[in-house]
């Protein structure tokens, strides 16, 4: 057997996982504030409440929040949601159905134009926000090499 190959290995177990972890968990953080900061441009000016609904949280959306994205890593247990709304902003329509207004305002209705603010973002961030996460891990990786 070579010579620290023991402490090497209880190392990777501990250290590695932990570093890499906390680098994955903060680049999901800014990608998914990335992500939101562009919705919030996106978002029709007159729709306050909708606006202020927009948000990331680790786990689980609130309440009556439409989930635009969701990345997990059930090995991890890391898990970032991206949503829009809340209870606040569901709307009743003329026969008293309960809608959530993100899904009137991203898809439309019959009666109104759609005003895209959420999956348009969602898809052109996606690329950039994985590179990210893969760069810092990557980085954190090397710098445990390195140091």
């Amino acid at each position: 057997m070579v010579k620290g190959q023991q402490e090497f290995r209880q190392f990777m177990r501990k250290i590695l996982p932990d570093t890499v972890k906390n680098a994955a968990r903060q680049a999901m953080e800014e990608g998914a504030e990335r992500i939101v900061q562009r919705m919030r441009l996106m978002v029709p000016k007159d729709e306050g409440e909708l606006l202020a609904s927009l948000g990331w949280t680790w786990g689980k959306p609130p309440e009556g929040a439409m989930v635009v994205g969701e990345v997990k890593s059930s090995e991890r247990g890391l898990r970032i949601v991206i949503y829009a709304g809340n209870s606040s902003t569901m709307v009743t329509n003329k026969r008293g159905i309960k809608f959530q207004n993100a899904l009137i305002q991203e898809f439309g209705t019959k009666d109104r134009k759609a005003n895209p603010f959420f999956y348009p973002v969602y898809r052109s961030q996606r690329r950039a926000v994985k590179s990210l996460i893969t760069r810092r891990i990557n980085k954190a990786i090397k710098a445990l090499n390195d140091g």
